[in-house]
């Protein structure tokens, strides 16, 4: 599993990346009534005065971290196992309790300077020192994310402007005298033996060294760190400051069901939980749902099959009332029921089923007794190279990753990530280890609509229309393939091409083209949750902002409010994936969280199309903050062949290649009842193209199902049955 502290990295960069995206009625064009996405990033952080200065002060920090204080942290990491590190870590928090204790009293915040000075006592004696932390384990004694700045802001002093300072990097007026104040608070300064310094200097290139995996994923992931790193600052800030991050002013609850107030399906009389350990009393359960099944639908014949026990909503799965009842999906004499149901899911709606995807897991990714830097972890994930290959002259060159089996000759699974995912996806990086394990080499690619891709095409392509986005994938694809079998001297064959999201809809149009010219040995296609519609899909994504210019007055809380429930998940004590039955995210959350991330990726691409400055790059955003993706598909696809956005609709969908769907049999479709970016229609067109080879899950809304072991072992069963054929066409 994903360690905690990588978590609370990836999930605070979903937050930070995308808070100058929220969506709010905060300004009318008058003349198109255009509504306009907030800048978040001067809201949380403040007025940038000096950008200028900063950013210039920003990118010099990118090259001192980059060639003198990461070497540093490396050598660190590798003399260090990650025990030790962890050891020393606890320790340099535990020497930091004078100023937590200061800054909650001036605050008047008794309750915490109490617990604070228990935390340290018990850590100092039972802990060693603070080497352990007894408090916490022992006693739930949580260390309080206390410092000067807090009581700062407590007696009314401005935050004043933003800046970025050498090494210290994001920082306010009020966040340096906070600083300088929280230094004078350290005990360590007033020793000064040489071997104290020595010591000291060990605590901070330790402390600080856990910064790395964020530093390299802003710097290497988005297409303008510096305006990343200030909504970052901005947003943790805001947080700090005003006590969100407590437990006990931010309650969750990932075991029971909350109560769904949003008109979404949550039928307990289905859902039923009690008793669970007799047999009698689920057999009877289970008896009540297939009689409700069959008396509210035309479904007569359905039953249960090799003992299965129906714990979860069979046909209703979160699915809006006003889209599906307990009828079914039903048109053109098509009823759709699920093809494997997840038990015990208690779905919540699909929004917040969707954010389960962030479960996905499989054992020892990324296991090591190594910090992610050291030079001695050989994790899977650290084992994956990467390289690059150049596509067009005079464009930059395009990287990938990979990562090869003894036999190089074994075949190639070829991922497509999720709609602007670059190749540090972490779905890819799930994938990839179950396609390794099962004997396959692994070609990790970004999604077309990337800026890291369209910096690497032809200067005018714009992606987003399928059919032309396919001619730009399968030319890089064939080139890094054929890049890594003249390095290696191999030759990879029966390949399998797999794709998430608006990756899996590229997956299926590849198909239809190798289907007339097979230049990329593939011989097996899995698409998973693929948009039937794109134009379909980028009005539910518009909709999903649209929802939270309901109330934009305490919209500036309420995002705050969902990113340190974010945190604090992430946070919460490790469990069995399979038993979480919960996510603590309202559907306006869930839509807040969702919006934030696809509006980050619209925000990198078009950000790259305007090729922004290189100095002062704000009134790009000024620019980027009023294009939805309705905006987008109008002003940078439709040009001359198109007259409408609906206009795109065909093109940009799968009725597109609905005769290569019909006529082939070497693919598979994952897709759910419950997927808000399609309908109901939708799924049954695709049913009647795609027969048995379309799978449907009962539940898990937009890739939420990707975690359960149904899909995990659906998906291996695939593969398995690939390299099995690919196997027997070696010998013959």
């Amino acid at each position: 599993m994903v360690s905690v502290k990588k978590k609370i990295i990836a999930l605070l960069l979903i937050i930070s990346l995308n808070f100058n995206l929220a969506f709010a009625l905060n300004e009318i064009n008058t003349k198109e009534e255009k509504q306009l996405y907030p800048d978040y990033s001067k809201e949380f952080a403040g007025e940038d005065k000096y950008e200028n200065f900063n950013r210039k002060i920003f990118n010099f920090n990118l090259k001192l971290n980059k060639y003198v204080i990461k070497p540093v942290h490396i050598l660190w990491a590798s003399i260090m196992p990650k025990y030790v590190m962890d050891r020393l870590q606890s320790a340099y928090n535990n020497i930091e309790y004078p100023k937590r204790l200061i800054s909650s009293l001036v605050q008047r915040d008794f309750k915490t300077s109490g617990r604070e000075t228990i935390r340290f006592l018990t850590n100092s004696t039972i802990g060693l020192g603070g080497l352990y932390d007894p408090a916490k384990k022992f006693f739930n004694i949580e260390m309080a994310n206390e410092d000067m700045e807090q009581a700062l802001c407590k007696c009314k002093m401005k935050r004043g402007s933003y800046l970025v300072l050498p090494v210290i990097n994001s920082t306010s007026t009020r966040g340096i005298a906070g600083r300088l104040l929280d230094y004078s608070l350290d005990p360590t300064i007033y020793l000064g033996m040489p071997v104290i310094a020595l010591v000291k200097m060990g605590l901070v290139i330790n402390r600080t060294s856990y910064m790395q995996p964020l530093i390299q994923l802003i710097e290497s992931t988005y297409a303008d760190p510096y305006d990343i790193a200030k909504k970052l600052y901005g947003l943790e800030n805001y947080i700090k400051n005003n006590n969100l991050d407590r437990k006990d002013n931010v309650c969750i609850d990932l075991s029971h069901p909350k109560e769904d107030k949003n008109n979404y399906i949550v039928d307990n009389s289905i859902n039923i939980k009690d008793n669970l350990n007799k047999d009698k009393d689920k057999d009877e359960r289970n008896n009540n749902i297939i009689k409700k099944v069959k008396a509210q639908t035309n479904i007569k014949n359905f039953e249960l099959k090799n003992n299965e026990s129906l714990i979860s909503d069979v046909i209703e799965g979160g699915i809006k009332k006003d889209n599906m009842s307990l009828k079914g999906l039903k048109n053109d004499n098509i009823t759709l029921i699920p093809d494997i149901i997840l038990k015990n899911y208690n779905p919540q709606d699909p929004v917040v089923d969707s954010m389960r995807t962030a479960l996905f897991e499989v054992p020892n990714v990324d296991n090591s007794i190594w910090a992610d830097i050291s030079l001695w972890n050989r994790s899977f994930m650290r084992r994956i190279k990467t390289s690059k290959v150049n596509v067009y002259p005079n464009r930059e060159d395009y990287k990938f990753r990979f990562i090869l089996q003894k036999d190089k000759n074994s075949p190639l699974a070829i991922i497509y990530p999720s709609i602007g995912e670059g190749i540090m996806s972490h779905h890819s990086n799930i994938l990839a280890k179950i396609f390794y394990d099962e004997g396959y080499s692994v070609l990790i690619l970004g999604s077309h609509f990337h800026w890291e891709f369209l910096k690497s095409m032809d200067e005018n392509y714009r992606p987003g229309i399928p059919k032309n986005d396919v001619v730009y994938l399968k030319n890089l694809t064939y080139k890094i393939i054929k890049s890594l079998e003249n390095k290696y001297d191999c030759c990879f064959k029966n390949n399998i091409l797999i794709g998430t999201s608006f990756g899996a809809m590229a997956t299926l149009f590849v198909a239809s083209e190798e289907s007339k010219n097979n230049t990329l040995n593939i011989s097996k296609y899995i698409s998973i949750n693929p948009p039937i519609e794109v134009v379909y899909a980028l009005n539910e994504l518009d909709k999903n902002n649209a929802d939270w210019c309901k109330s934009p007055v305490d919209l500036k809380q309420r995002v705050g409010l969902t990113a340190a429930k974010i945190i604090q998940t992430a946070q919460a004590k490790e469990e069995d994936k399979t038993k979480i039955e919960t996510l603590p995210f309202t559907p306006h959350e869930a839509k807040l969280i969702t919006g934030f991330i696809m509006r980050q990726k619209l925000s990198d691409l078009i950000f790259t199309i305007e090729n922004a400055s290189k100095t002062n790059r704000t009134d790009i955003y000024e620019k980027i903050n009023t294009i939805s993706y309705r905006d987008y598909a109008e002003k940078y696809l439709l040009k001359n062949k198109y007259e409408t956005f609906e206009d795109l609709n065909y093109d940009t969908s799968l009725h597109y290649i609905s005769n290569f769907l019909e006529n082939n049999n070497n693919y598979k479709i994952y897709h759910t009842l419950d997927d808000y970016f399609v309908n109901h229609n939708q799924l049954i067109s695709l049913r009647k193209y795609s027969g048995n080879k379309l799978l449907l899950f009962s539940n898990g809304g937009h890739l939420g199902y990707l975690y359960r072991d149904e899909f995990i072992n659906e998906l291996k069963k695939d593969i398995r049955k690939n390299i099995k054929n690919s196997r027997l066409s070696y010998i013959k």
